[in-house]
């Protein structure tokens, strides 16, 4: 009687180990879930930018790529968790478990399918408001196919998990988690072909500084002349200790890089500022709030006599280069740019 009492705790009993394991899977599966999708949606809309919603710009902006490399460092922590869990959450389910930890499964399995299903739901009802508005044709049938993959992958598997029996789920397992593998390491590859290695999105930003700097001589010079009706000798005048400015550093000046500034008409207050870039400047499309500070140069206050040296909206190509030594002239327009006032 004793034995058969024990056996019948213990079946009642709940598995501490099950329920964090259970927990684990719900928040890692739908933290991967929502950042496949963001990961998705973000790479379709820089490979697909709708002009309806964009400006072409010349630039580099760090902020080009957030969204996407958020949800791809989501995805990659995030994924490989739920797969590990998995792996042991399926192994506890195939042992003999209590009741309280049969109740805690289907559950599980249940709130995932829900949940899933309000996501997906979401993410359709926002598509579909986005293509009856206009969106772009082929970036709406990619971004319905990702979500439909989702949603067959994570019902067919649950729902077969939940209504077979234990024992004839293994082969299952491995090819819908084989599937779920493949196609999250092609979209991880997908979006780094469109932001671009590591290494690259490193040159990029070295790039970025380095027409930052260039600005910054342009708006010194521009300055230097409306104080003293007279282009500066090299770049060596700019840098006053009274200013407190000091000449950018190239971010490769151990390396010999410079900054080059060459007066080519002062009459006609004509120079040229030089630097050398690892890559061609990227440019196209781009949607959304124009964070690109490549293409304009740096505001300047009017109260000071010194107007904006570019127009501003992120269109001007007056930064365009290509990789290797590039040269850019300009010419100090006096009725733009009066000498200030004593």
């Amino acid at each position: 009687m004793d034995t058969s009492q024990n056996l019948q705790v213990n079946k009642q009993k709940l598995n501490i180990g099950f329920f964090f394991l259970s927990l684990g899977i719900l928040i890692s599966l739908l933290t991967s879930v929502i950042s496949f999708l963001n990961l998705i949606f973000n790479t379709l809309d820089k490979q697909f930018p709708d002009v309806l919603n964009a400006s072409f710009q010349y630039g580099y902006s760090t902020y080009d790529f957030e969204g996407i490399r958020v949800s791809l460092a989501t995805l990659i922590i995030f994924f490989p968790i739920f797969i590990i869990i998995s792996y042991f959450w399926k192994k506890f389910s195939e042992i003999e478990m209590g009741h309280i930890d049969e109740i805690i499964r289907k559950w599980v399995i249940y709130i995932i399918l829900f949940l899933s299903a309000i996501v997906v739901a979401i993410d359709l009802v926002t598509l579909v408001k986005y293509f009856v508005s206009g969106e772009v044709t082929s970036r709406f049938i990619y971004k319905v196919l990702s979500t439909f993959i989702v949603v067959i992958l994570i019902g067919v598997y649950y729902i077969f998990t939940l209504k077979s029996k234990k024992d004839s789920i293994s082969k299952v397992n491995i090819v819908f988690g084989s599937l779920g593998i493949i196609i999250v390491v092609i979209s991880i590859f997908y979006s780094f072909s469109i932001i671009g290695s590591p290494a690259k999105q490193r040159l990029l930003r070295f790039d970025d500084k380095r027409l930052s700097d260039l600005q910054s001589i342009q708006y010194q010079i521009i300055n230097y002349w409306q104080q003293k009706e007279k282009l500066p000798e090299n770049l060596n005048e700019l840098s006053t200790p009274m200013s407190g400015y000091s000449q950018p550093i190239p971010p490769e000046f151990s390396k010999g890089e410079k900054y080059e500034y060459v007066i080519t008409d002062k009459t006609k207050l004509s120079f040229e500022l030089c630097a050398s870039f690892a890559l061609p400047i990227p440019k196209g499309w781009k949607e959304g709030p124009n964070y690109n500070s490549i293409a304009r140069a740096p505001i300047m206050e009017k109260d000071i006599g010194i107007i904006n040296a570019l127009p501003s909206g992120g269109i001007n190509e007056s930064w365009n280069h290509e990789s290797g030594r590039s040269c850019f002239e300009r010419t100090i327009d006096k009725d733009l740019y009066p000498p200030i006032k004593k």
